[in-house]
């Protein structure tokens, strides 16, 4: 089994000579990027971005002159077929999207619009350019929603049920991925993303308790806010989750989907405790109800079998690397914030 796997990955990387990531210099795009850079340096790194997300926060600063960048919008038809004629890639990863749960209950039709018809302008691009790229489209485990106890943990087959409108667009991400394999034979694999630890996206759950923390150490805040605790996840580190992507698309077979997730699992007010025992002074906390979701998921612990049976995969990083990881970015990140206003 393992010298099967070998060949499969070896004569998958053989044929790719340049990857695209869509969504490039975003918190997970960027970590994919730097993934690739590092381990697969003879391979020629492409990414889709547009300027008022790559100017806003440089997180491809580490490795900005090894990777071509194309400005482009997902909504726009022809920024998108010129990025792909440019690029001409062997692979695309399809991270792209409006990611944010609860600001999708605010301003639903942008975030509908622009994951589902940016995702459609993609596969409709790649058939005029006349490419045939292996494509890896990242969902989420969100596409499972609130999931009855006797469907957990959550296997690929668990009947998706999503409750936000975030949620809705990558259910309609998922089944044109699977649609466009079906009916055009391009060959997209599918993964559902579990709860990740990622210092570069701030609308995480943990990554704001990360960044309040550090804030409140240093005098900046006084108490940390926030929503929901009581919701159960499985955690996974960011740098293990793209390479995760990366062994996707090595081993993973087109028109299948593969959930992708941690082995920690944890209520999110026992993830709020363990971050707060790393602080260094007391941090006191309360409920802003404006955090709190008008549906949440509560459950969301995965089956990762068929994934890790075909890759191999396992994380490398364990909780406690991952959580330092994490709140040591943030002691950087806001020493610079200080720095910026003396």
């Amino acid at each position: 089994m393992k010298q099967q796997k070998n060949k499969k990955s070896e004569a998958r990387l053989k044929k790719i000579k340049r990857v695209l990531i869509t969504g490039i210099s975003g918190s997970g795009g960027s970590y994919l990027a730097e993934y690739i850079v590092k381990n697969h340096p003879k391979i020629e790194v492409h990414g889709m971005g547009r300027w008022h997300s790559t100017t806003v926060t440089d997180n491809l600063h580490e490795i900005r002159d090894k990777v071509t960048l194309h400005e482009c919008d997902l909504m726009d038809f022809s920024s998108v077929l010129s990025a792909l004629e440019k690029s001409k890639p062997d692979a695309i990863f399809h991270l792209a999207a409006h990611a944010n749960v609860r600001a999708s209950f605010q301003t639903p039709l942008s975030v509908l619009n622009n994951n589902i018809m940016g995702t459609a302008n993609l596969f409709e691009a790649i058939r005029a350019a006349k490419i045939n790229p292996l494509i890896q489209l990242c969902s989420s485990s969100e596409v499972y929603g609130v999931v009855d106890p006797k469907y957990v943990p959550i296997n690929e087959n668990t009947p998706m049920c999503p409750t936000s409108p975030y949620a809705v667009s990558k259910v309609a991400q998922d089944m044109l991925g699977y649609s466009y394999f079906k009916s055009y034979k391009m060959p997209i694999i599918r993964t559902r993303m579990f709860t990740y630890l990622n210092p570069r996206r701030t609308d995480l759950f943990a990554t704001s308790f990360a960044r309040q923390v550090v804030r409140i150490e240093m005098g900046l805040q006084k108490e940390l806010v926030h929503g929901n605790l009581d919701s159960i996840r499985t955690i996974i580190d960011v740098r293990d989750a793209m390479r995760a992507y990366w062994d996707a698309l090595m081993y993973c077979e087109p028109g299948e989907a593969y959930n992708i997730g941690g082995t920690t699992t944890m209520s999110v007010r026992d993830f709020l405790d363990t971050l707060i025992s790393l602080a260094k002074k007391p941090i006191p906390t309360r409920v802003d109800p404006a955090l709190l979701r008008p549906s949440d998921v509560t459950l969301q612990i995965p089956d990762t079998s068929k994934f890790c049976e075909v890759t191999g995969w396992e994380p490398n990083y364990t909780f406690k690397e991952s959580m330092e990881h994490l709140i040591n970015h943030w002691r950087k990140e806001v020493a610079k914030e200080i720095t910026a206003t003396k």
